[in-house]
């Protein structure tokens, strides 16, 4: 009885586990033919992604020069140029201080411009609005590449449009 038992038990085949060739190869056709149609939108969807990185950069370091015109109640200049967003105190006109410098990256550039806070928080000369348009070299801005804008209006208020082509 035990031979009899031990032979159907070694009979069995087992499950094979895994995969076969025929079945990798139909996997890796489907996996490129999504990364072939998709990928131009990943190309667009980089470019936006880098975009709004620098509209933040530009809207966090607007704040913080409205905040150190308020902290230290004097003058304080946002500036840009090409790649460079500086924070200076100009408290002292003919011996101004940078207070911060950061880069953009990404082949993102800022146009030449200066905003200045006046202590209490608003732009000088008061009453006076801003804005900064954020553009990438070889990116024409449209709804579907969306190119942020920064925009100070009179009374202080610091806000970054999503899209400097719809921005009022």
């Amino acid at each position: 009885m035990m031979r009899h038992l031990t032979r159907h038990l070694s009979s069995q085949r087992t499950a094979q586990r895994g995969l076969t060739l025929v079945e990798i190869a139909v996997a890796m056709a489907i996996g490129a033919i999504l990364l072939a149609v998709g990928s131009p939108f990943f190309g667009d969807t980089m470019s936006n992604s880098r975009l709004r990185e620098n509209g933040n950069l530009l809207l966090t370091e607007a704040l913080i020069t409205q905040s150190e015109a308020i902290k230290r109640n004097t003058t304080v200049r946002l500036s840009t140029r090409g790649g460079t967003i500086q924070v200076i105190d100009v408290s002292v006109p003919a011996t101004p201080v940078v207070l911060r410098e950061r880069l953009t990256s990404g082949g993102i550039t800022l146009p030449t411009a200066t905003l200045s806070f006046g202590s209490e928080g608003r732009p000088v000369p008061f009453g006076s609005s801003a804005s900064i348009d954020i553009s990438a070299s070889g990116v024409t801005c449209s709804s579907d590449l969306r190119c942020p804008g920064l925009r100070v209006d009179g009374g202080g208020a610091v806000r970054l449009c999503n899209n400097k082509l719809s921005c009022v």
